[in-house]
């Protein structure tokens, strides 16, 4: 994932912002109780990316990620619309409790920029039904010249949208986040039709830490520099993290990812144990090679 490399990562502030007053709203409207969902994993799973992760003469990569990893960022859905069996395939090879979090396809959101899309989310929401248990949060990702210009269209998809099937937002054009007249416009129809507000955690978009959620769910596209910088914002992350949690936090997906993935494990297997010892949680530390 090379969306937002630096060459140095030793020269940009790391530091998370402060929670936004938003977020406080939202969150203290949740009655006190622990985590209902916490899904941490990578955005891949085939063995060339995550090389040295997948022990000698491993069969299926995917039988294997599952019995390490509690969830997956399913960025392959993005490249092309799978059909429904594929889904079931896909279900029928993850081990227990194990959720996949499918990204809505290029078709319908940089293709089709969300016009005339209703036939094509039908289709692809017919397709990942047969992830049945193993259904996480879809998340539609805009590409970046996706900008402000294009709100009215948000609400007509959302409006579309199934409201049984978990989804966030991610938007990339910087300027939903520099101007408060939009970013307030934004905010109203993301909490109306309850859709997460995806946050990015990028070296070079510092500007897409928002820290603006819309619902009980934390949704966090963490991508490191494959630096030492990198654990130390997983630290960082953990406690806004427990601030949110303490505020009423219920959900929380959190995907790893590196500009050179094989990295990926080691930092999720490390966020998983922080996340472990601090929430008193029983995820599965996966095993490392490296």
């Amino acid at each position: 994932m090379n969306f937002g490399k630096v060459e140095d990562p030793s020269a940009i502030d790391f530091n998370l912002p402060p929670t936004h007053e938003q977020t406080k709203q939202v969150l203290k409207k949740q009655e006190a109780s622990k985590f209902l969902n916490v899904r941490v994993g990578c955005a891949k799973w085939n063995k060339k990316d995550l090389k040295n992760f997948y022990p000698k003469g491993t069969k299926d990569e995917l039988i294997y990620y599952t019995s390490q990893f509690n969830s997956i960022e399913l960025n392959a859905s993005f490249y092309r619309m799978f059909p429904a069996d594929q889904f079931q395939t896909w279900h029928d090879k993850a081990e227990g409790d194990f959720q996949f979090s499918p990204k809505v396809p290029r078709l319908i959101s940089h293709l089709k920029r969300l016009n005339e899309s209703e036939i094509l989310v039908d289709d692809f929401i017919s397709n990942i039904l047969p992830l049945q248990e193993k259904l996480g949060m879809v998340f539609l990702q805009m590409p970046e010249n996706f900008g402000p210009k294009n709100m009215d269209r948000l609400e007509p998809f959302f409006k579309h949208w199934p409201k049984e099937i978990p989804l966030g937002l991610e938007l990339r054009h910087t300027d939903w986040f520099q101007d408060k007249a939009i970013s307030d416009e934004l905010n109203a129809i993301l909490l109306k039709y309850n859709i997460a507000n995806i946050i990015t955690d990028s070296a070079g978009r510092r500007d897409l830490l928002h820290m603006r959620l819309t619902n009980e769910t934390a949704f966090i596209r963490f991508n490191g520099a494959n630096h030492p910088s990198d654990y130390t914002r997983l630290d960082d992350w953990i406690k806004v993290i427990e601030e949110w949690y303490k505020l009423g936090l219920k959900n929380l997906y959190f995907f790893v990812h590196q500009n050179i993935e094989e990295a990926s494990p080691l930092l999720s297997a490390y966020f998983i144990e922080k996340l472990n010892a601090k929430f008193d949680l029983q995820i599965k530390i996966p095993e490392t090679l490296n």
